[in-house]
This record gives C-alpha cells, sequence and structure tokens, in this order.
C-alpha cells in the first residue's frame, strides 16, 4: 500500500470512529447537557456569591477595575473543560464491559485512528460547551479585550487542557475498568487543583508554591490573559516575549510537555489493552 493510500485509509478511519462517537453523544445527550448546566451555574453563582468578595481580592492583587465575572471566566472554563474531558474515560470502559473495545481492536482499522477519531469527537463536544459558557459569560458582563481571535486562543488553550485530562481519565479507566472509580478522580481532580490555582481569586502566598507544580494553573492563566489581554503569569517570571505573549508561550510549553508525557502513558496502557483483546 503507499503512503498516499496509508494516510487516505487513516484518516477515514478517523472519520468513521469520530462520527461514531458523535453519534452516540447525539443519542444520549444528558451528560453534554448537563456539562452545560453546571458551567452556566458555576458562573452565575460564583459571580452573585462570590462577587463582593472577589472583588474585593481582585483590587488588593491590583485588578481593582477587573469586573469579577471577568476574572471568574477562565475558571468555569476550566472547570467545564474538565469535567468534559473525564468522561472520556467513562465512555472507554463502557466500551469495554459492553465488548465494543474488543470488536474495535480486532478490525483492521488502525488503533490511532480508532483513539484520535473518539478524542477529536469529545474535543468537539468540549468546543460547543465552551462556546455556550463564552456566550453567556459575554451577556451578563465578561469582557474579552482580545477579541474573536482571542476566543481562538482560549478554546485552543481549553482543548489543550481537555486532552491532558481526557488522557488521564482514560489511564484511570484502564486501571481501574469501573466508571465509579472515575466519577470519584473527577472530584478528586477538578475541585482541589482549580481551588490550589489563581482561578477564583488571584493566589495568596500560602498555596503559590503548590500551584507552580498545578497544570490548572498554567491554563486558567494562559486562558485570563487572553481574557484581560495582559501578561498575568504569577508562579514563573517570562519576560522575553512581550505583553500576553509572557504568559500564554510559556503556559502552552508546559501544557504540551504534560500532554507528551500523560498520553505517552495512556497510549501504551491502550495499545497493551488492545493486544490483551486481541489475543
Amino acid at each position: 500500500m503507499s503512503v498516499t493510500e496509508t494516510a487516505n485509509t487513516r484518516l477515514r478511519d478517523l472519520r468513521v470512529n469520530a462520527e461514531r462517537w458523535t453519534r452516540k453523544a447525539v443519542h444520549n445527550p444528558t451528560a453534554f447537557l448537563v456539562e452545560i448546566a453546571v458551567a452556566t451555574l458555576s458562573l452565575v453563582l460564583f459571580s452573585a456569591v462570590f462577587g463582593d468578595v472577589g472583588g474585593l481580592a481582585l483590587e488588593r492583587a491590583g485588578f481593582g477595575d477587573v469586573a469579577y465575572v471577568t476574572y471568574l471566566l477562565p475558571a468555569v472554563l476550566m472547570q467545564a473543560t474538565m469535567g468534559s474531558a473525564f468522561s472520556s474515560g467513562m465512555g472507554l470502559v463502557r466500551d469495554l464491559e459492553t465488548g465494543m473495545f474488543e470488536k474495535t481492536v480486532v478490525t483492521p482499522m488502525s488503533a490511532t485512528a480508532v483513539f484520535a477519531g473518539k478524542a477529536a469527537a469529545e474535543l468537539a463536544q468540549i468546543v460547543v460547551q465552551l462556546l455556550v459558557v463564552v456566550g453567556l459569560a459575554v451577556a451578563i458582563g465578561a469582557n474579552i479585550e482580545t477579541g474573536v481571535i482571542g476566543v481562538l486562543g482560549i478554546l485552543a488553550i481549553c482543548l489543550l487542557v481537555g486532552l491532558l485530562f481526557m488522557a488521564v481519565s482514560n489511564v484511570v479507566g484502564l486501571l481501574a475498568r469501573d466508571e465509579e472509580v472515575i466519577n470519584a478522580a473527577t472530584m478528586l481532580f477538578m475541585f482541589p487543583l482549580l481551588f490550589l490555582s489563581p482561578a477564583f481569586i488571584p493566589l495568596s502566598d500560602d498555596i503559590e508554591l503548590v500551584a507552580t507544580f498545578n497544570p490548572i494553573t498554567y491554563g486558567v492563566e494562559a486562558v485570563r490573559a487572553l481574557v484581560l489581554g495582559e501578561d498575568v503569569l504569577t508562579v514563573v517570571s517570562v519576560s522575553w516575549f512581550g505583553g500576553v505573549a509572557d504568559t500564554v508561550v510559556p503556559a502552552v510549553g508546559i501544557l504540551l510537555v504534560l500532554n507528551g508525557i500523560v498520553g505517552a502513558i495512556a497510549i501504551r496502557l491502550l495499545a497493551r489493552a488492545s493486544s490483551a483483546s486481541v489475543a
């Protein structure tokens, strides 16, 4: 088979699998809609309940001219992204339980295309959810200084975070093969990581060291830099690029490295599970 034919076959396999997972989401949209509802409630409730306290914290940190709903937007986007990303592992566990995983890996389709198609469908769902949240945030007063280009950058950063936690959830799913464990892992990862980062209020000295090793810190601050149109990175000092790029470039670099590490682990475990199923 020629290189062109091989590439076309893999693209076809990727498309087939993306369509399969998209149809599953359309036929059972409960999780998709719940994530949108949770993100919407989080944005409205957090901005209403913590608005005054958050405003004081922002003023002390030098963000006195920033509305709390604007500062809060990156946190809610990260929450929505993580929640949706962890559902990836649940889908894999269901395939393992029903025998669909074994049926898929014994087909002539490329294993890479099988799992890339699944990821593409899940990332597309995350994009729709994020656009809904961004639209709502703007409607209730949030301001994105970098405009449409900034929104595209925000989506790209959120997808990097989504890929990272999709890999984490698939690793957990392959090791535990239990949806309840993934649900527990979602809570275990999501809220501690969000609260031990500058997601909801500026960092305090007490948690700055912990936040430095927290991947959500880099996702939140990269998104916030695009929302506010300025350098906001606090845990790492970079002044090589200027302005927003001093936050976005190092944050994206760190997220790419983490994706490479965790993604490699997930692929290795998936390959091992595929081999065991074929055997």
